[in-house]
């Protein structure tokens, strides 16, 4: 079962067109990622970089003579042709089955378990499971993973983490239409408390964080905002991930009200932070 304060990030999606693309603009910041493979769908490939808690941002593009057929089908099709950057976000709950029912009795819909895999560059083949929660895979509420083979051998193809300068995924930053309504799923689904608010300048948005936990909500502070234009283009999703650095806390950072310090995300092509 998950609830608030077991809610951990097993991994973040960042979607695009071109991989190499991707890794050339997120090596700029510093992330080196490692090639992990296509997937068995015939749409999509994807590198990661992998950080010691286990957790790790995900790069996903239109694989080279992708069948067309299956990426009309991708459930991503948009984000991955546009560019989209953020699109998704992961949780692999200790039980399963036991997260699927604990949802549904919330009033969650959970989709029936798929299977999919990939096989890494040295030929060792992943399988897992996956269960989308809401209405959409990944984008607003977090898609359930659940791993057939050793899970390290998904995140850590190169055997151990590949980026040591960040411990992990902080914070998943989802963008909202509607602050109040999405606060009240969260709640109603993860038995989250009521949410510190404030808004954040930088960002451009008004944010509802909750602790513990890895989610903040953000409504656009004006309609005509980079955010506004996210929400129209692609809806309700992720808009920026947050990087954890060594020794920072999630209390003294919000009591300090600090913000997020921003990479170049016009270079990168898409919000990535961490804590001050």
């Amino acid at each position: 079962m998950v609830c608030a304060q077991e809610l951990r990030v097993d991994h973040v999606t960042v979607a695009g067109r071109d991989l190499r693309a991707m890794q050339e603009a997120l090596e700029s910041t510093g992330l080196r990622s490692e090639y992990g493979g296509p997937h068995s769908n015939h749409a999509t490939e994807m590198s990661l970089v992998s950080f010691p808690d286990g957790s790790y941002l995900e790069l996903i593009a239109i694989q080279a003579n992708a069948d067309p057929k299956a990426l009309a089908a991708h459930e991503w099709r948009k984000f991955l042709k546009e560019d989209a950057g953020p699109t998704s976000w992961a949780v692999r709950p200790p039980d399963f089955p036991a997260e699927v029912e604990r949802l549904r009795k919330r009033g969650v819909s959970v989709s029936e378990a798929r299977k999919n895999g990939r096989k890494r560059p040295d030929g060792v083949e992943l399988e897992w499971e996956t269960a989308q929660v809401g209405p959409a895979n990944g984008t607003f509420f977090p898609f359930l993973i659940h791993d057939f083979t050793p899970r390290e051998r998904r995140a850590y193809p190169g055997g151990k983490a590949t980026s040591t300068m960040y411990t992990g995924i902080q914070e998943v930053v989802l963008a909202v239409k509607d602050l109040d309504a999405a606060v009240a799923q969260y709640r109603r689904a993860y038995g989250f408390t009521a949410p510190l608010r404030f808004d954040d300048s930088a960002l451009g948005a008004h944010l509802a964080w909750f602790n513990p936990g890895p989610v903040v909500l953000a409504t656009p502070l004006s309609t005509n905002s980079w955010l506004g234009e996210r929400i129209k283009r692609f809806g309700e999703s992720p808009c920026a991930f947050i990087l954890k650095l060594p020794g920072s806390t999630d209390v003294a950072s919000v009591a300090n009200n600090s913000r997020w310090h921003w990479f170049n995300s016009l270079k990168l092509g898409w919000h990535l932070g961490y804590e001050r």
